[in-house]
């Protein structure tokens, strides 16, 4: 019972420091930053990057290798996906901060009345992009890439707490579910698919990839741009 008592006390804890810290990210706000963080959070807007990696892939390595990779992405990212919005969030029911049935709601900024579901724990945006994001680092290590996507997913997790559509923790958790499901779908890739993980083995001429990276900064500087003149909505 004390156990019980005192894993409750941190959990309560635990809790009122996420709010906290949410409201705190989610109160800095302005126009141009409401612009631009609807634009990031955006799935469909980053499809130049997943379309570079796909063509700078298949470029620089045997065809093989690479549907087999990209076949594990969309098993990984659909994994991540499923037991996000399937697994955990119809057992956690904690609600999303701009959620209306949320006691803290009126407390929270929303950006053109964007409030997403109604359950946000954890992420689904940051599972996948942690998830891409550990995996691209497995494959291709201490690449260019690697780095850049770190930077994407952070600034990804950042706008979804600033939108009020998650927590701190939300978003925290989400990265641990891409990191576990990266981490496994990987070994199971070395373990079982040694033949075709072979080759994308790092390489000095290949673990640059500098392409996607480019497309990545690109795409966020445009966005930076428009952001003083356009809103973009869901």
């Amino acid at each position: 019972m004390i156990v019980t008592a005192m894993l409750m006390s941190l959990l309560a804890t635990l809790v009122k420091w996420d709010t906290t810290v949410t409201l705190a990210i989610n109160g800095f706000h302005c126009d141009y930053l409401d612009n631009f963080m609807m634009m990031y959070s955006g799935r469909f807007i980053w499809i130049p990057l997943y379309l570079s990696l796909f063509v700078v892939m298949v470029r620089k390595f045997p065809l093989k290798p690479v549907i087999c990779n990209l076949l594990l992405m969309v098993i990984l990212i659909t994994l991540c996906d499923q037991i996000v919005s399937s697994g955990i969030r119809p057992f956690a029911y904690r609600l999303r901060p701009a959620n209306l049935d949320n006691p803290i709601s009126p407390l929270v900024h929303v950006v053109d009345g964007y409030r997403g579901g109604r359950y946000g724990f954890p992420s689904a945006h940051a599972a996948n992009c942690w998830g891409a994001f550990f995996f691209v680092s497995y494959v291709f290590r201490r690449s260019v890439l690697s780095y850049v996507l770190a930077v994407w997913a952070l600034v990804m997790c950042w706008s979804r707490v600033y939108l009020g559509v998650h927590y701190v923790g939300d978003v925290t958790c989400g990265m641990l579910v891409g990191l576990a499901n990266a981490s496994i779908v990987y070994y199971l890739f070395q373990h079982y698919l040694r033949k075709y993980a072979q080759p994308f083995r790092p390489k000095e001429n290949t673990c640059k990839l500098y392409t996607p990276a480019v497309v990545c900064g690109v795409k966020t500087l445009c966005m930076l741009i428009m952001a003083f003149f356009t809103r973009f909505s869901f």
